[in-house]
């Protein structure tokens, strides 16, 4: 696919889920078969910041939340399995537990791993808004020599440009602070 914008029927939008991204898309990919809309493009992770992604990433010409990838997932190390997100701007960096992707509620299918942005270098990196969700196949069915499938998005930031969690927080201290401090009604 080349570097420009993808053309796609007016109105179209793209929203899969888990399931859709790990099962049709990667599986797909993997077994070398065709997709039908070959909307998600290859890319090198650590070459481009997310910034770069989002606009090498576009799908149509409307406004998009979310952007999709396949990128191989390359070695730290040659003999290691750790895996290396560095990009020149910075570092993804893995939070919370791996998900469970199930199809049908049945059978597992693969993982999804979220990861943070960080400008900077470890351990004194910044972190951003940038959010990406990278789904990998179970190894029993995988024989993808390390592809993985991404989504990629920006963190909802709420008016005032206060983040939901700092929102959270002060609502808790007002709430807090009035019960410290009665106010007389009339």
């Amino acid at each position: 696919m080349s570097n420009r914008q993808l053309m796609v029927p007016p109105g179209f939008r793209f929203h899969p889920t888990d399931e859709e991204l790990l099962y049709y898309y990667l599986r797909k990919k993997l077994a070398y078969e065709a997709i039908d809309l070959d909307v998600i493009r290859d890319v090198d992770l650590n070459k481009l910041e997310p910034w770069d992604l989002k606009e090498k990433c576009k799908i149509g010409s409307g406004p998009q939340d979310e952007w999709y990838f396949f990128s191989r997932k390359d070695k730290k190390y040659p003999t290691g399995t750790r895996t290396n997100r560095a990009t020149a701007a910075g570092f993804w960096k893995a939070t919370g537990r791996d998900k469970v992707i199930d199809i049908s509620n049945s059978k597992r299918i693969g993982m999804r791993k979220t990861l943070v942005f960080y400008t900077g270098r470890a351990p004194h990196g910044k972190k951003t808004d940038w959010i990406m969700h990278e789904y990998r196949l179970n190894h029993e069915t995988s024989q993808g020599e390390g592809w993985v499938v991404c989504r990629l998005f920006q963190k909802k930031i709420c008016q005032n440009n206060i983040l939901p969690e700092e929102v959270v927080e002060e609502d808790q201290y007002k709430s807090r602070a009035s019960n410290l401090y009665p106010v007389e009604q009339v």
